[in-house]
């Protein structure tokens, strides 16, 4: 996949890291801010595909920095704010957003809707993962292994695909709790879904998905 470029705007910074995290794992570069006037600048310098915004800023509010970014380059829009009166969604749309996603947002449609935008503008996204044996398609959603189809649940699925996104880098266990179970979630849930995980995809190979001790999880040979 060539390089695409996403700028992130939201002056939260939890929320921040966590779209830094989610677009990252997905193979995205992206360049991250907390305010209007940073976002122009890295319009500028960037040069992003993309362009995810928080609609709720103090000061230069996400509409009018929507409507400035386009003046600068035509990139797609996706609003990614609390503001969720029919009102505001309206106004959104009507500044150009290509798509409007609601806080508190589930790590895994963001990722999709962030892609089907990219698609809608001519960019190749990859949607076929691959490590040794193990393909995830995220289209069809199918997991093999070798020859064996693996049926997995939906927390699973995304477990795996987090952990394949990021090939042969440390996953933080928080990280994986955050994006694939959501903020409330314990480290227990995710532990039991990672055993269930390994067992399936353990009976048509040896293990892959390896416990970094005090860390988190990384696929190795």
């Amino acid at each position: 996949m060539a390089e695409v470029r996403v700028l992130v705007l939201e002056d939260e910074p939890s929320t921040r890291a966590l779209l830094v995290s989610i677009l990252e794992d997905d193979g995205y570069t992206v360049c991250a801010v907390a305010d209007g006037a940073a976002a122009l600048v890295a319009a500028e310098t960037f040069r992003p595909d993309l362009a995810l915004v928080d609609g709720g800023l103090p000061g230069m509010d996400g509409s009018e920095v929507a409507r400035r970014l386009r003046q600068v380059g035509d990139m797609p829009i996706i609003f990614v704010t609390g503001a969720d009166s029919a009102e505001a969604i309206h106004a959104g749309f009507r500044m150009g957003a290509d798509d409007y996603i609601l806080k508190p947002f589930d790590p895994e449609e963001l990722s999709w809707r962030v892609r089907a935008v990219l698609r809608r503008g001519g960019h190749a996204v990859d949607e076929v993962h691959e490590f040794g044996d193990v393909v995830v398609d995220e289209r069809t959603r199918l997991v093999t292994r070798g020859e064996s189809p693996v049926e997995l649940t939906d927390t699973e699925f995304k477990v795996l695909g987090v952990l394949i996104r990021n090939r042969s880098r440390v996953v933080p266990k928080r990280q994986l709790v955050t994006q694939v179970l959501g903020y409330e979630a314990d480290d227990h849930v995710l532990e039991v879904h990672m055993s269930s995980l390994r067992r399936k995809l353990e009976a048509y190979g040896p293990r892959i998905i390896q416990t970094v001790r005090g860390t988190g999880y990384v696929l190795r040979s």
